[in-house]
């Protein structure tokens, strides 16, 4: 009895494998997800660069991650994020060249820009401060927040229960030829 239950215990090495196979495919869906999921649950804003505005500091396809601040606690160097324009909703990251606290504004410029920003920043459109920038990122936040992506992401769900689901199966012939 001993040699049976230890043979019946052990798994099949296509169900080992389809296991293996299903776990991998979801613990990589959740690692590209975190970092677009889990800032936000402390209040942080995640954006892609689209403008070369702020190169070579923040190249293009960036992903940002933007944390709440006072507007007026913000200085000269600091690189914030706001709203472009009435209505727009467009979100822009430049450099702070002045804050003038007491009009409630900031005097804003893009590093590849050579001069300042004409109109200035209203406190009432302002977003946060920079506190993280990754490269190349922003692509791949992108592509998982479009309906492609979306889709993408359920077929691998999809396929990894399908793999564990397989992998039961083999478990259980083997245990009806045993």
């Amino acid at each position: 009895m001993g040699k049976r239950a230890r043979r019946g215990s052990r798994r099949s090495l296509p169900a080992v494998l389809c296991r293996i196979l299903g776990t991998l495919m979801l613990i990589v869906l959740v690692l590209f997800c975190l970092p677009l999921t889990l800032p936000r649950v402390w209040g942080w804003h995640i954006y892609t660069v689209v403008s070369g505005s702020m190169e070579p500091y923040i190249p293009t396809g960036s992903l940002l991650y933007i944390r709440q601040a006072q507007p007026e606690d913000m200085a000269e160097g600091d690189v914030i994020a706001y709203y472009g324009g009435t209505g727009s909703g467009a979100v822009i990251t430049h450099r702070v060249v002045e804050n003038r606290v007491v009009m409630g504004e900031f005097i804003t410029k893009g590093d590849a820009n050579q001069e300042a920003d004409i109109n200035p920043v209203r406190y009432a459109d302002f977003i946060g401060q920079v506190a993280y920038s990754i490269p190349e990122a922003g692509k791949a936040a992108a592509f998982f927040t479009s309906a492609a992506g979306k889709r993408t992401a359920g077929y691998l769900v999809a396929a990894a229960v399908l793999l564990h689901l397989l992998a039961a199966l083999f478990d259980r012939g083997k245990e009806g030829a045993g």
